[in-house]
């Protein structure tokens, strides 16, 4: 052991004795850029969904953690909200990868996810009131991506003829399909939820999150 760190500490004398001498220059390529051609208020507006979905998975993993702890104990529904959690999650990384797709993720790439994203809320009454918190929180990120749509559809700022059909039909078919499925999935559990409360109490809750576990619902 005390010769693997002898050698370990000779390579770092020497690296650091010809620091100045390791030096790796990149020649600048020369790229045609015809083929990057997003508008700047799209990219605006791609990178600032980017940081909504994060948001929201971050809200998403509160409320998980919450249902979680031993004094709340609602394991099916913690679950379901560390799953879209990560769902959010995978929408940005899919936005950050278009992005690359598109030639445009190229600068200020260290402004595109804002550190200490803290949830607003981390405690709830009870799973009702985190549900349709859930599902407004839901409602806020698709009219957020219907901007998008609209800004990279008619970014008259950056061109008035601007209509950037792929992204649109992108965010139109992937992203919005999935919005209004979940948002109707979240409201019938809801809808769900409160009934079986109204007739059973707390015990409604507890079997709704088994039922939930279970995939019944």
């Amino acid at each position: 052991m005390k010769s693997i760190a002898f050698v370990a500490l000779l390579f770092c004398a020497i690296g650091f004795s010809s620091s100045n001498n390791l030096i790796c220059n990149t020649p600048e390529l020369d790229i045609p850029k015809e083929w990057v051609d997003m508008t700047h208020g799209c990219i605006g507006k791609m990178r600032e969904q980017v940081l909504e979905e994060l948001k929201a998975s971050m809200q998403y993993m509160a409320m998980g953690a919450y249902f979680a702890k031993d004094v709340v104990n609602r394991p099916g529904v913690s679950e379901m909200f560390f799953k879209s959690a990560s769902e959010e999650r995978d929408h940005a990384i899919k936005l950050i990868h278009y992005l690359l797709m598109r030639g445009e993720l190229t600068t200020n790439i260290s402004d595109l996810i804002k550190r200490n994203l803290v949830p607003p809320v981390t405690t709830w009454e009870n799973v009702v009131s985190a549900m349709k918190a859930a599902l407004k929180l839901e409602a806020d990120v698709t009219r957020k991506i219907r901007k998008v749509i609209e800004v990279c559809e008619h970014d008259t700022a950056s061109n008035p003829s601007n209509n950037d059909y792929h992204l649109v039909d992108y965010l139109t078919g992937d992203f919005l399909e999935e919005q209004y499925h979940g948002q109707r999935d979240i409201a019938g559990k809801v809808s769900t939820l409160e009934k079986m409360m109204k007739d059973h109490g707390k015990l409604g809750e507890w079997l709704f999150d088994k039922k939930v576990q279970a995939g019944e619902l």
